[in-house]
């Protein structure tokens, strides 16, 4: 594959972080510091509530690979790089390899669940803690795990595809059928691997004696695999219908004998509804990310180092507006210092927290700590309406 026009944003580990405050370098000191962030009043001028961001870490516990944890992707496979979204839009081979990889990796993507950290974000907002969530993860975990809050899926979703020609959403799962019925050998491979149990371990040196690499998003990489080979299907919208492609000239889809894509087409593509690296994000995701800030008093960052631009303008936007900020990571976080430097040093919590502990242990404890306050004391946004969200967990991909 040729070298990449884009760069990967930091592949390697941000600086270590400092505790805020320092007395958080415990769960007991960080559960204190964490009350303080939800129940002292924001400044004045802003509303009462929370606004959530969380990236790939907080999935990790639920059997995901993330990207730059300690066990992620760009710390175990150096020469791992994702598909750029140029690079699917323009070759077919591109596309073959990326769908026979994605193939072998939905089964273990589908059936993981959200864990106790999302059920957390959850409780949070049934406590009228939490206004929105806004995730950089494209695992439908959030969704599913509390469709009543409002969240925002920043990078879009794999539980779809998404027609790049027409732009109609198809399940994932249907896909899935449709793969495994145009490649019956791969089939046949990915059965074997689920009967070996090579799908199953969460360790990745087990996984590479296996002969597989999981990466991120449902990637699974088997080395030397005829990726030339695998099948896709067209787009059934386009099929019957091909659409316009520029200067009103009616667009080509040609399909095989068995309804596989061809290359004599140039249109009815379709992709993973995701947002691609080099893939711009939707003006109207764009937007209702803002709103989510601009609705909130408060910013708690969760399982995510920030890496992504679209994710650190969130943060640097509610630093501008005078939110405090929470960060809840395991390791550092881009310039995360603009975030605390402006911090009284003997402040225990109302103005900002820095923890470095894990989000499956600190986040359901947070909850237990906060639900006795509210049986005793009124909490501050107690009255908050909870916002209905879009949170209908149709299927899912990569």
């Amino acid at each position: 594959m040729p070298k990449p026009l884009l760069r990967i944003p930091y592949t390697t580990p941000f600086p270590h972080p400092h505790i805020h405050p320092s007395s958080a370098t415990t769960q007991a000191g960080a559960l204190s510091a964490l009350h303080q962030f939800f129940t002292s009043p924001p400044p004045s001028s802003l509303p009462p509530s929370t606004v959530i961001l969380t990236g790939a870490g907080l999935s990790v516990a639920s059997g995901l690979a993330d990207y730059r944890g300690a066990n992620g992707t760009y710390r175990v496979n150096k020469t791992y790089r994702p598909i750029y979204y140029h690079e699917f839009l323009a070759s077919h081979e591109a596309r073959k390899r990326y769908w026979a990889r994605s193939f072998l990796g939905w089964t273990t993507l589908h059936k993981a669940a959200p864990n106790a950290s999302h059920y957390a974000v959850r409780d949070l907002a049934d406590l009228g803690l939490v206004s929105s969530v806004i995730t950089q993860n494209v695992d439908s975990f959030h969704p599913r795990a509390h469709p009543g809050t409002n969240t925002v899926e920043l990078h879009g979703y794999l539980r779809s595809t998404v027609c790049t020609s027409c732009l109609e959403e198809y399940p994932r799962n249907s896909f899935q059928d449709e793969l495994a019925r145009l490649n019956p050998v791969w089939a046949a491979l990915l059965s074997e691997a689920i009967a070996s149990g090579a799908l199953e371990t969460e360790d990745p040196i087990e996984k590479r004696k296996r002969g597989i690499r999981m990466n991120p998003d449902g990637d699974v990489d088997v080395p030397n695999a005829p990726y030339t080979t695998f099948r896709y299907p067209a787009c059934p919208k386009c099929l019957v219908d091909p659409p316009l492609v520029g200067d009103g000239v009616r667009g080509v889809v040609e399909v095989d004998d068995d309804g596989a894509w061809t290359s004599e087409s140039n249109a009815g593509i379709l992709k993973p509804a995701v947002v691609m690296f080099g893939e711009s994000i939707s003006n109207r995701v764009k937007q209702a990310a803002e709103d989510a800030i601009d609705g909130a008093g408060r910013l708690l960052v969760l399982a995510t180092s920030l890496a992504t631009y679209s994710a650190w303008r969130l943060a640097k936007r509610a630093r501008d507006r005078g939110m405090p900020i929470g960060i809840v990571n395991m390791g550092g976080v881009r310039g995360e210092d603009i975030f605390f430097s402006h911090l009284d040093p003997h402040q225990l919590g109302n103005q900002g927290v820095r923890v470095e502990l894990p989000t499956e242990q600190l986040l359901p404890a947070l909850v237990e700590e906060l639900s006795r306050s509210a049986q005793g004391t009124r909490l501050p946004h107690a009255d908050m309406p909870l916002q209905g969200g879009s949170g209908v967990f149709k299927d899912m991909l990569s």
